[in-house]
């Protein structure tokens, strides 16, 4: 009873330095910079222990994208658990993951009428790559089993999607356990040459790819890319002209195109899907992240018909190979069905036109600011680079920049010398002109 008393009187910082070990993070960074105990959000909002504000900035990770403590999303969580919280889904289904898949088929205009549920990112990513591979088996391809990920890439930690990820610090970390794969340019727009705008850039590194298929296309079963924005790369956006051209050449040669919209799906980039952008259809699509509005985890990689009647057989083993034990947890699916009915009822994708052109207005400062470059917005993305020559110690730029947001009341992440905001779509004009303002006194006071 002493431990359990003592521990009650212990911060809750401490305690969590103590016993948990947080994701993606340096844990002996928390010695100087101390980590931020949450105790409730409502809104836009995230509150500390000590009452402090916070106004969200990036979702909480990309995935929050109506609010903390949305009452339509409670509820709907509420009356579903009053029903039943889980049950497996090999054998069983249930209400809610039948009416999303139907939703979400329906949002595709039928043309990826198949869903297979899973909890994260990664794992939805896992799914599409062993899908595609297993669907060259069937097809009596074997040799069709690497695939081509772009420069810059993310798609997740686990060792599959590890494997399309091309982030040096993962690399030099998990290399050794990782499948071979082609890596191709990016067609960020950044890289453009004297004269050249984001579609020819686009158009350059589709000749490469172009090229790479040619020589390899009968050992590639898929390619995967995050459609116009490379988020975790920095926020790299490029021309929807790219995702045409690999349509195009994934056709010919006979190559499945899995796009990755974990972060960029959900009405982010300013449709629902950043595919529609370019008017394609990928042969995979992944969600997660916002699709259950940042309540519960759910994730999912959804198929075309092909591809699903390629695995429909008497025989077990032709059977997709692949479970988790959430598999479509009922009360996840009820988060997602409540954030599909919000996106309907409130017109969210026409109103994030509006709060778009917010965001540019609230940032508008970093066009003219001779230490900055790169400004660019994608929907509800918007990012900018801090010039090299500005920054004093690239490596901690970003620390320093989160530890003067927060001072300033505001959350951000920034990604190496790269600020961006993706924040909830329920800010007022109002929160976001206080966010743009916030971010850049905190900025400033980097910089100075």
């Amino acid at each position: 009873m002493k431990v359990i008393s003592d521990l009650n009187q212990t911060p809750l910082v401490d305690r969590s330095l103590a016993a948990v070990w947080h994701p993606c993070t340096q844990m002996k960074h928390h010695e100087s910079l101390p980590l931020i105990a949450i105790t409730r959000g409502k809104g836009p909002w995230l509150y500390d222990e000590q009452g402090n504000a916070l106004l969200d900035c990036i979702s909480s990770w990309w995935t929050n994208l109506f609010g903390h403590s949305n009452p339509r999303i409670n509820q709907a969580i509420h009356v579903q658990l009053e029903k039943i919280e889980h049950v497996m889904l090999a054998g069983f289904t249930h209400p809610p993951v039948v009416e999303l898949s139907e939703k979400l088929s329906a949002l595709t205009g039928g043309n990826l009428g198949h869903v297979f549920y899973a909890s994260d990112g990664a794992s939805a990513v896992e799914i599409a790559l062993k899908m595609s591979h297993h669907f060259w088996q069937l097809q009596n391809k074997p040799a069709k089993r690497k695939f081509v990920c772009l420069e810059n890439g993310y798609h997740g930690e686990t060792l599959g999607a590890l494997a399309v990820t091309d982030v040096a610090i993962f690399r030099e970390a998990y290399g050794s356990l990782l499948q071979d794969v082609f890596t191709v340019s990016s067609p960020d727009a950044r890289k453009a040459l004297a004269g050249e705008n984001a579609q020819d850039v686009a158009k350059r590194a589709a000749h490469e790819l172009e090229q790479l298929f040619e020589r390899e296309h009968q050992h590639i079963a898929a390619m995967i890319v995050e459609p116009l924005v490379q988020c975790a790369g920095q926020m790299a956006m490029y021309s929807p002209e790219y995702l045409r051209l690999i349509r195009a050449l994934c056709d010919r040669y006979d190559i499945h195109l899995i796009a990755d919209e974990i972060a960029v799906g959900c009405g982010r980039s300013g449709k629902f899907f950043a595919c529609e952008h370019a008017g394609i259809w990928p042969d995979f699509l992944t969600l997660s992240k916002g699709i259950s509005g940042g309540y519960l985890p759910l994730s999912l990689s959804m198929t075309t018909d092909k591809i699903y009647q390629a695995f429909y057989s008497d025989q077990t083993k032709q059977g997709f190979l692949h479970s988790h034990s959430y598999t479509g947890n009922p009360l996840a699916c009820a988060a997602a069905l409540a954030c599909l009915e919000i996106f309907e009822a409130d017109r969210v994708l026409e109103k994030n036109l509006e709060r778009a052109n917010d965001l540019a207005k609230a940032f508008a400062w970093a066009k003219n600011d001779s230490r900055i470059e790169s400004w660019r917005q994608q929907g509800m993305i918007l990012a900018f680079d801090v010039k090299h020559s500005n920054l004093k110690n690239a490596n901690i730029f970003p620390r320093e920049m989160f530890s003067a947001s927060l001072k300033e009341g505001v959350l951000i992440r920034p990604i190496g010398n790269t600020i961006y905001v993706m924040p909830p779509y329920i800010l007022s004009t109002e929160e976001t002109l206080q966010m743009g303002d916030a971010v850049q006194r905190a900025l400033e006071q980097v910089l100075a």
